[in-house]
């Protein structure tokens, strides 16, 4: 079963949609993508809607919980792409 099919039709196309706009649209490296692939992944499994808004609030509360380096640029490097996608955006 695919993480989508227990939601509503309409939300579920919608929800879809946003999944395939961030998880197609590429990071600066493969740890991005990761990255954006697990907050969809949890956002999904959890019952919450993907939302752009969802993935960032994930993004930050992961910033602001970790401590290594390396970790926190590709969770800024994850971030930039989001907000720089949904910056004048109204449907993603």
């Amino acid at each position: 079963m695919r993480p989508t099919e227990n939601l509503p039709l309409e939300s579920s196309n919608v929800e879809a949609e946003i999944a395939r706009h961030f998880r197609l649209s590429g990071g600066k490296s493969a740890a991005e993508t990761a990255v954006l692939n697990t907050a969809i992944s949890l956002l999904t499994v959890s019952g919450k809607k993907v939302t752009s808004k969802a993935i960032i609030i994930y993004l930050i509360t992961e910033l602001e919980s970790t401590s290594d380096p390396r970790h926190l640029d590709v969770l800024r490097g994850a971030l930039e792409i989001v907000v720089g996608r949904t910056a004048g955006n109204d449907t993603v």
